[in-house]
């Protein structure tokens, strides 16, 4: 009789979660929307995340930025915009993996490529190259 209950218990908790992640991910969507200009529809249920460490070896690569430039310049070209709990903790992790270092000045850190990360960033447009082959002519 215990298990049963303790089992409906985790089977009700499971759905709360669920509600609660589908309810967060609707505001997402609707946030995106509401924030992007040029920007395409976002899909309904696929998300493409784990493109942030990318486009700042990206944007590294034309230029040396602050923290703040590159929240500005990735959050432009996604539609929103960037908080420091989402572009610091990846800038440090980056600099952990020693693909991109900092230079201070004045109270501002200017961070550069390194060149592991330009190294890093070839094998990532290669990658690319041979995942996205034949979608040129689809992406306009």
């Amino acid at each position: 009789m215990k298990k049963n209950v303790k089992l409906k218990n985790k089977l009700l908790v499971k759905k709360k979660i669920k509600k609660i992640t589908h309810s967060s991910n609707k505001k997402n969507i609707n946030l995106e929307k509401k924030n992007s200009r040029s920007i395409a529809k976002s899909p309904k249920y696929i998300e493409l995340r784990g493109f942030l460490s990318f486009f700042i070896l990206h944007e590294l690569n034309r230029g040396d930025h602050s923290g703040d430039e590159l929240a500005e310049i990735i959050g432009k070209r996604k539609g929103t915009s960037l908080t420091p709990g989402t572009i610091y903790p990846a800038l440090k992790r980056l600099r952990r993996q020693k693909l991109i270092t900092f230079k201070r000045i004045g109270r501002k850190k200017v961070y550069s490529l390194t060149p592991l990360g330009l190294s890093e960033l070839k094998a990532l447009y290669s990658l690319f190259k041979g995942m996205f082959f034949g979608l040129r002519g689809k992406l306009r």
